[in-house]
């Protein structure tokens, strides 16, 4: 088999930024598929067609473009971002289009790590006689995928957790009320986040609390991220976690509007109703003992999100919860809006994150970026779990 040559020139980088570009493009609508983009340019140099994957179930980038490209694509260099795909799922191999279309070579970003690819989409067109080239722009393909590389490495969802606090760290006055400490234009910027999750995760504290929707408002995102988000077929997961059972369908919206929910316990919940085929279902599993106390095992509950295709797990919860994720080491990632307020120390903290015997212990990240939105200042926080994926 020939060897895979990785010489790249500065007009291939150009090309495999434009397919990073359109890569992008699937960030909101292609779950649990990963984004991938394809450029095809014509043995003279010049641009034949260009194509996305922009949902689970449609073409895949590379047949996108093909479709696009018609016969021109004979002899022509195919950028992809990520690895074609040599399977038959819903859609047919990526590869064997490629080879069909009669293309002469393919530089690829970075190779898939999916067990059911994992090289063996370069092994198909090698062997076809196609030219492979891999590695252009590795580090920016696997940060755009950093969600599907978590689950298909770490088999759990790349985590994301979100809190707001005041400036002494608080959520919530002593009596429970926490409506709202940050301002409408940091719940606004919450939105497109909530958008490009596969799902997103609470406690039936925050449910019993604030009887929220944690769904999508597609007026509150900017035009672009709207019609991408449009392509999806349905909102995010909802995912609670409910082990003693505290939530009835008849008290709650979010088990009233139609859309899909999954609540974890550990027994039947009767008061979410008795048939499992609706949009709300509910999944036991098993529980382990902190402090003479059973608690859901949070990592089933991860591992069963990875099976079943969530790569980017978006979470709004209350500090148990949150502090759960922490102690576990899970958390990839903090998105933190502080508002200028103090709320005193009778409040509620952040998280119960288990505490710490010494600094050496301490859970540390890397802040990404500080900004302000409205009144609030954001901050975004990144822990590193793989050296393969980022954010």
């Amino acid at each position: 088999m020939p060897s895979i040559v990785n010489e790249f020139s500065a007009f291939d980088a150009e090309m495999m930024a434009r397919a990073l570009s359109l890569a992008r493009k699937g960030i909101y609508s292609t779950t649990p598929n990963p984004h991938v983009g394809c450029v095809l340019v014509s043995p003279d140099g010049n641009i034949i067609a260009e194509g996305f994957h922009q949902k689970a179930g449609d073409a895949h980038a590379e047949v996108n473009a093909l479709q696009k490209a018609g016969t021109e694509s004979i002899g022509a260099t195919a950028y992809v971002t990520l690895e074609p795909c040599s399977h038959q799922g819903k859609t047919g191999p990526c590869a064997l289009a490629l080879i069909d279309a009669k293309i002469q070579k393919v530089i690829i970003a970075c190779r898939d790590p999916n067990p059911n690819v994992n090289g063996s989409g370069i092994d198909m067109l090698q062997e076809a006689g196609i030219e492979v080239s891999i590695g252009l722009m590795e580090s920016t393909a696997l940060k755009i995928n950093a969600a599907f590389f978590t689950r298909m490495h770490l088999r759990r969802p790349l985590i994301t957790v979100k809190l707001a606090a005041s400036l002494d760290g608080k959520t919530a006055l002593a009596s429970g009320e926490s409506q709202w400490i940050t301002s409408k234009q940091a719940r606004t910027d919450v939105q497109h986040y909530r958008a490009s999750a596969c799902a997103i995760l609470s406690g039936a504290d925050t449910v019993i609390a604030d009887n929220p929707k944690l769904n999508v408002r597609p007026n509150e995102l900017k035009d672009t991220i709207a019609e991408q988000f449009s392509w999806r077929d349905s909102q995010p997961l909802r995912v609670i976690i409910d082990s003693r059972n505290r939530l009835s369908r008849e008290k709650y919206e979010m088990f009233n509007d139609g859309q899909a929910c999954l609540v974890y316990n550990s027994k039947t919940n009767f008061s979410l109703g008795t048939e499992n085929t609706g949009p709300v279902r509910q999944q036991q599993v098993g529980t382990i003992n902190i402090d003479d106390r059973e608690y859901l095992d949070l990592n089933i509950v991860l591992a069963d999100l990875a099976d079943k295709g969530i790569n980017h797990l978006w979470v709004e919860a209350g500090a148990k919860l949150s502090g759960a994720l922490f102690d576990l080491d899970v958390v990839d990632n903090l998105v933190l809006y502080q508002a200028p307020k103090i709320l005193g120390s009778s409040a509620k903290g952040l998280t119960h994150a288990s505490a710490k015997n010494s600094l050496d212990e301490a859970l540390c990240g890397e802040v990404i970026s500080v900004s302000k939105v409205g009144p609030d200042i954001k901050t975004l926080i990144k822990f590193s779990h793989l050296n393969t994926t980022g954010t």
